[in-house]
């Protein structure tokens, strides 16, 4: 574990105590989760975007040649 010093506006600290009480947790968990699931969301696009660089679109068609052309079923019409 490490520490980090981190200048926050009073308005955007308080605004974090707040949901963290709210919430049930400690602030330091709230900012912890919070940069988490940014980290998370950053890296997911990285990856998504290096998955579809990689696709090629022979290999795409071929593939969407093997499925059945059938009738959507009624409740995949809307």
């Amino acid at each position: 574990m490490s520490t980090i010093s981190l200048r926050l506006a009073e308005s955007l600290h308080r605004r974090a105590r707040e949901l963290a009480k709210r919430e049930g947790v400690s602030t330091n968990q709230l900012i912890v989760t919070a940069l988490a699931e940014k980290l998370a969301a950053l890296m997911t696009a990285e990856y998504l975007e290096e998955r579809g660089n990689r696709g090629r679109r022979k290999k795409f068609d071929a593939a969407l040649s093997r499925v059945r052309d059938v009738a959507p079923d009624p409740d995949d019409r809307t």
